[in-house]
């Protein structure tokens, strides 16, 4: 692959990276090389491998294979602290503060300088290397010793920015650094970059928006699917040619999709907030929600489901209008999946048979008692329907494998029978042979006229699954359009406002 940093002295060189987890190969032969007073802009979609490659470049993973390179001297650090003390610093999308301490503690936490024979803390020292850092950033105006928890987004991010400045930095890592930030606040941050890469950082810069990798970046590189995809002069690429790169490939047939036809409006949602969101769902279809993360979907989709609140607009399910609770929304015979299976999707301590039921124990026995035989039964019926591999349905669900706890979660919508299934990223995290399970499952319930909400961070799934599709960008949902008007290259346009730039 051509490299342009070729002519330039290179800061930061990663040869061949591989890294696995178990069976899954995340980063296999990945290279990536960053000069001196460059901006990388490092993108590709979800699951791509940019942050498994970001994170051994911090040193909070270990690559199975491969060579770094930092100013021309071999890098491997053991743990985030000596990437620091090397001068690689890494801001994450959710910023590493501590709220109870100061501007200056966070700073210069885990590094502070000490004084005497005792090693006491010194703290007069540790406000002038603070005050420093901060005012090399143009930003003598944060206090050391202002409370971490009083400062804004905005102004935390800075603090995490001179935690990195206050050691030394030559490398700094920017994690979507924008998803929580006002429109001033971005372009503050875009020319506080600028200054940082004037002094000779050089700068990866992780976005899943091509708007904001157009502005800021001198060159970018493509990851997908755990590999190199392409790389070029920012400037000299069209948005459109970036974003192919990070696509790269048509849909294949693992999709199952049987013959569909849309019955009555079952789920209504008009003008909510959050996301100024209008949709209809309609029994015997699958309605998909693309966006990135950030973008507002999961809100969205826990507002319908009334685990949010619902600040204006409306929601009707059925012949029900109005807000519900979550126990409510199951009576209407709504089940929500969500992403987060572990928090709480399932219930870890327990039983299979629990998980399964605990939401509807009316067939197990009269008077709300559970008549333990029944439970079995019915635990045992779906476990072999959906082929889950267990050693029975009294098995702890926190033993099974990712893929065969989604198959837990989904049982307890089919248990309920519910007849609208609202998805969250249901096969984030599994193997393939449980997605193609799962997408089977998904296209028999709507042919028998269940309505399916689905939210994916993968867009093959949502043009393989889905009738309609619509796109939540920077918190706002645009209108559902038919699956055959988009295709990976639109979505992905119109999730990362590329269209707009």
């Amino acid at each position: 692959m051509a490299d342009p940093v070729n002519n330039v002295a290179k800061r930061l060189d990663m040869r061949a990276i591989r890294r696995s987890f178990g069976a899954t190969t995340a980063l296999d032969e990945v290279s990536l090389s960053v000069a001196a007073g460059e901006v990388c802009a490092l993108v590709g979609q979800n699951g791509a491998g940019k942050s498994t490659l970001m994170a051994i470049l911090a040193g909070a993973l270990q690559p199975d294979a491969g060579t770094m390179v930092l100013d021309g001297v071999p890098y491997r650090p053991r743990d985030p602290l000596a990437a620091r003390h090397a001068g690689v610093a890494m801001i994450h999308q959710e910023l590493s503060i501590a709220p109870h301490l100061s501007v200056m503690e966070n700073i210069l936490l885990g590094m502070e300088p000490t004084r005497g024979p005792l090693g006491f803390i010194d703290r007069s020292r540790m406000r002038q290397i603070a005050a420093a850092a901060l005012a090399e950033l143009g930003h003598g105006d944060i206090a050391p010793d202002a409370a971490a928890a009083d400062l804004s987004p905005a102004a935390l991010q800075l603090v995490e920015i001179a935690r990195a400045c206050a050691v030394g930095c030559r490398v700094l890592i920017l994690d979507e650094p924008t998803s929580s930030l006002s429109r001033d606040d971005v372009r503050r941050l875009f020319r506080l970059i600028g200054r940082l890469a004037e002094r000779g950082i050089a700068v990866v810069y992780i976005s899943h928006f091509i708007e904001e990798v157009k502005q800021v970046s001198n060159r970018f590189v493509v990851l997908r699917d755990g590999r190199n995809a392409g790389e070029g002069v920012t400037a000299e690429t069209p948005s459109e040619a970036i974003v192919s790169q990070m696509v790269g490939r048509s849909l294949d047939d693992l999709y199952h999709r049987g013959e569909r036809s849309a019955g009555e409006a079952i789920v209504q949602v008009e003008a909510v907030q959050p996301g100024d969101a209008t949709l209809t769902l309609y029994r015997g279809e699958v309605l998909g929600i693309a966006g990135l993360l950030g973008s507002g979907r999961t809100r969205l989709l826990r507002a319908i489901f009334g685990l949010a609140p619902v600040t204006s607009g409306r929601i009707r399910i059925g012949a029900f209008s109005g807000a519900a609770s979550p126990a409510g929304r199951w009576r209407q015979r709504v089940g929500f999946l969500s992403e987060d299976r572990h928090g709480e999707g399932l219930a870890p301590g327990m039983s299979i048979a629990d998980n399964m039921t605990l939401s509807h124990l009316d067939p197990l026995g009269p008077y709300g008692l559970v008549v333990p035989s029944r439970q079995r039964a019915v635990a045992a019926r779906w476990i072999e329907r959906l082929g889950i591999r267990c050693s029975g349905e009294r098995q702890n669900v926190a033993e099974l494998s990712g893929g065969n706890q989604q198959k837990v979660a989904l049982a307890r919508l089919l248990h309920h029978d519910v007849d609208v299934l609202i998805l969250d990223e249901p096969t984030r995290g599994i193997d393939v042979a449980s997605k193609v399970q799962i997408y089977q499952l998904i296209d028999d319930l709507v042919a028998r006229q269940k309505a399916v909400l689905l939210v994916s961070s993968y867009f093959p799934e949502l043009l393989g699954m889905c009738d309609r599709i619509a796109v939540m960008a920077r918190g706002r949902l645009g209108p559902a359009r038919n699956v055959t008007e988009w295709n990976e290259h639109s979505l992905l346009m119109d999730a990362s406002g590329a269209r707009a730039s």
